[in-house]
């Protein structure tokens, strides 16, 4: 990944899933540093997402349910000033808005995709908060990106601390990227049968929502980010690590071929990898401080169970296959914490639905997909695991 160069600091942003805790956090950031906000998108909380429009007075706003255009509008009738849509389309529309050099899409799982691919292919900044849509379908969207010119910048705290390790380097110089985890609630504990929801969404470092806090108790999210940096950073799967980290200060490392090892470092805090990609290439003065290391006095590592979260070699065997298996895992996991959030299911369930998707969904023989061969193999495997 080689951004280009960097877009001026008070250039317009458009956030995609503005009412997530990634939204939250990115207009956070914005009111602290002022850049202004053109446009912003979200699902269900409609009064969070009215309530931030005015505030920011943004230019645009979007609901994801065609059916919830008629209460955003209502919201935002004292504005007249702020262009309300709804649906899919007005969703890829928003991502493509000329007046919108910068792009942060934070819209969770596969419904991201089809906006991200947007924004990409109009040749923005692209700083990318959720990872699905390079899982599903990296290689299209680093094609698009070579080809429109857009910059693609992580924010993925794990992604981001690559990133900045990686500045000034020559990929030749890469013995291995190592990715940290935090281990989640359940880093000790050996029987994992009597999960609850409510044990599972309690994160012993980061504030988060609860299908990447879910992923993050079975090591599925380590897993999705081992496809995305195998993408961003174009290195094999096999020069990717994944090691323990229960402190969460060092976000990651890369190891270089002289035996250097280099790492970023940073509090528990979403805020600051956002707002890296927002500033980049500096490092502006903004609302997180820096980590104490005499109060924090050991950091420790050690390597993951593969045999309790077998969903580390779930990840790696899909993205080895490459073509639609990335998608096919990706969609199984978000369908099965789906379930598991709504109690069908148990916490073990997860990486076994997983498992048995990418065993019984067929992913074909191309190694290619285009968008819509990917969408279709995503929304099968989703149906497919609703009813498994």
């Amino acid at each position: 990944m080689t951004p280009t160069a960097p877009v001026p600091q008070q250039a317009s942003l458009c956030i995609l899933g503005s009412t997530g805790s990634i939204g939250v956090s990115t207009l956070d950031v914005a009111r602290h540093l002022g850049i202004p906000v053109h446009t912003l998108t979200g699902h269900r909380r409609l009064d969070l997402l009215a309530a931030q429009a005015k505030e920011f007075r943004a230019k645009r706003v979007v609901c994801a349910d065609p059916e919830d255009y008629a209460k955003l509008k209502s919201l935002c009738a004292d504005c007249p000033e702020i262009t309300v849509g709804a649906g899919p389309q007005a969703l890829v529309e928003a991502a493509g808005d000329e007046h919108c050099p910068v792009v942060m899409t934070a819209i969770v799982g596969g419904a991201g995709l089809d906006p991200t691919y947007a924004a990409v292919q109009a040749g923005k900044r692209v700083c990318i908060a959720n990872k699905e849509p390079l899982v599903m379908a990296g290689a299209l969207i680093m094609a698009a990106a070579r080809a429109s010119g857009a910059t693609l910048l992580p924010v993925d705290s794990e992604h981001s601390a690559i990133f900045q390790c990686l500045e000034n380097h020559r990929d030749s110089d890469i013995d291995r990227l190592v990715l940290t985890a935090s281990g989640g609630p359940f880093r000790c504990r050996q029987d994992l049968n009597t999960v609850s929801i409510a044990e599972a969404l309690k994160h012993p470092n980061w504030s988060m929502g609860p299908k990447i806090t879910i992923d993050s108790a079975t090591l599925m999210n380590k897993a999705l980010e081992v496809i995305e940096a195998h993408h961003l950073f174009q290195v094999p799967v096999e020069q990717i690590e994944v090691v323990i980290h229960p402190q969460s200060i060092v976000h990651s490392m890369v190891a270089f071929a002289d035996g250097s090892l280099m790492a970023q470092l940073g509090q528990p805090d979403m805020r600051t990898p956002i707002q890296y990609s927002l500033t980049w290439p500096r490092h502006l003065r903004g609302p997180v401080s820096c980590p104490d290391l005499l109060k924090i006095a050991n950091l420790s590592f050690e390597a993951p169970d593969r045999t309790r979260f077998p969903a580390l070699d779930l990840g790696a065997a899909a993205a080895r296959q490459g073509g639609l298996a990335p998608a096919i895992f990706n969609a199984a996991n978000e369908a099965a914490v789906a379930r598991f959030l709504d109690g069908s299911i148990t916490f073990l369930d997860i990486p076994r639905l997983v498992e048995r998707a990418l065993a019984t969904v067929s992913s074909g023989s191309n190694a290619d997909p285009d968008l819509a061969s990917i969408l279709a193999a995503d929304a099968y495997t989703r149906n497919w695991v609703a009813c498994a």
